[in-house]
């Protein structure tokens, strides 16, 4: 009779990949290096048994000195995890404040140029020329290869409505059709809610849910389009989750919320169809310690996964996972990063994207990052 070997004894198979649906993705990157078994097996769990999903990225700036480097850290909810991403000691540090557009943009803008990444980690920077009209707090966006930058707010001698739009194939700016003059009085990204993807730019007045969109192939605008599918929504904000125009809206008033819901929206008609409505224990969550006011939110979203939170407390991030059938499953995670070192002299930038193994392996070897899981 064989001897029979007990510890030590290799996995494979399906339980090799049972094994690695539990393990983080940033250990997973590490464990698809150990063999080519290893790496089908993670590969297989990744996609038939706990795929990956969009990241929350957060990065820290201290407002009271912008020349020391951003601290970036990362939330993975595929397995309820958050991570510091250790970058080297010699990364390029932001000298300008940085500034957040949309779900994936990450920008710096001065009167001499405009560097802005789309990655999801944002380790890649690009950086142009500045659009020659100087702007505090601009509608900015990625469409297809255009660079939008319109409206925010404007020295007393220029139009606040002017639009701005980059052509990336190009290296060109180039002059557009201005905003709605509507908007000439909230043309700055505090009243604006943007969403973009390959062809248009969307654009929402958060108080009143009045919309337009914006074709970089006509440089022109379309609408107005009313956005406020309930008469009792005071706060509206858009985000696109895939292939999906996401309105979320806050219900009631500031002083007292009744409820949060999202809406899919059609960009051809602009009809919308509700999708969800947050749970009552959530909301509460979502309200924080100032439980007595909830002026406005921030969506962000890609894939099937959004993330909300409060704009001023975002103590907790509430996320809601879309199937199939456009049903929510929502839930919350603590926001650990917003702890009272933090508080202090320091701004929360974010983002969110897919992140995938080969992702992690150009951080970790390109760019010498070390990713330190958080508790």
């Amino acid at each position: 009779m064989k001897e029979q070997r007990g510890e030590g004894s290799p996995i494979h198979g399906d339980l090799l990949e049972e094994v690695f649906a539990r393990v983080p993705l940033i250990d997973l990157a590490c464990a698809s290096h150990v063999s080519k078994s290893w790496e089908f097996s993670v590969s297989s769990s990744l996609v038939h048994i706990n795929k990956p999903k969009p990241w929350l990225i957060i990065q820290t700036q201290n407002t009271t000195s912008l020349t020391n480097k951003n601290t970036t850290y990362a939330y993975d909810p595929r397995s309820n995890t958050w991570v510091e991403l250790v970058q080297p000691s010699n990364h390029t540090k932001h000298v300008k404040p940085l500034q957040s557009s949309g779900s994936s943009l990450f920008y710096e803008l001065s009167s001499e140029r405009l560097s802005f990444s789309v990655d999801p980690l944002h380790h890649t920077w690009h950086h142009i020329s500045s659009p020659g009209v100087w702007r505090v707090d601009p509608i900015v966006a990625v469409v297809g290869p255009h660079l939008i930058v319109a409206g925010g707010g404007a020295i007393y001698w220029d139009n606040p409505l002017t639009v701005k739009m980059y052509d990336m194939t190009t290296s060109h700016w180039s002059t557009c059709q201005s905003m709605p003059s509507i908007l000439k009085d909230s043309t700055a990204s505090t009243w604006l809610s943007v969403a973009s993807n390959q062809h248009k730019m969307y654009v929402t007045e958060k108080a009143s849910g009045i919309t337009y969109s914006f074709s970089p192939d006509t440089k022109a605008w379309s609408g107005p389009y009313d956005l406020r599918p309930d008469p009792s929504v005071y706060f509206s904000a858009i985000g696109y989750a895939g292939d999906d125009l996401i309105l979320a809206g806050l219900i009631g008033n500031a002083e007292n919320v009744k409820n949060l819901k999202l809406w899919k929206i059609n960009p051809e008609t602009m009809e919308s169809n509700q999708i969800g409505e947050i749970p009552a224990e959530l909301l509460e969550k979502l309200q924080g310690e100032n439980s007595y006011l909830l002026s406005s939110i921030n969506i962000l979203a890609t894939e099937s996964l959004i993330y909300l939170h409060n704009t001023s407390d975002p103590s907790e991030i509430i996320f809601c996972e879309l199937n199939e059938e456009n049903n929510c499953k929502w839930g919350s995670v603590k926001n650990i990063i917003l702890n009272d070192n933090c508080k202090v002299g320091s701004k929360l930038v974010m983002s969110c994207g897919r992140v995938g193994i080969a992702d992690l392996h150009t951080a970790m070897k390109s760019r010498n990052i070390k990713f330190v899981e958080k508790s």
